[in-house]
């Protein structure tokens, strides 16, 4: 998807307007925030935090690693 989008003024800040085909690939709506990140292309227009996903996977993996540990706390 290649879709331009025009800076436009809102109040003393610049913004852009997204179309509801962007809102509907990205699943979001009115009141849901996206997150801004650099990439080694440019940067990424994301749904989810990246730094949460990053702190997500990390537990995951440490809860596969420990996982007999962690069931012999759990008693």
């Amino acid at each position: 998807m290649n879709t331009p989008l025009k800076i436009t003024k809102i109040g003393n800040s610049a913004g852009v307007i997204l179309p509801k085909e962007v809102l509907a690939r990205l699943r979001v709506g009115l009141g849901d925030s996206l997150y801004v990140s650099e990439a080694p292309d440019g940067i990424r227009l994301t749904a989810n935090n990246p730094d949460f996903e990053a702190k997500m996977a990390l537990a995951e993996q440490i809860m596969r690693e420990d996982r007999d540990i962690l069931r012999v706390l759990a008693q």
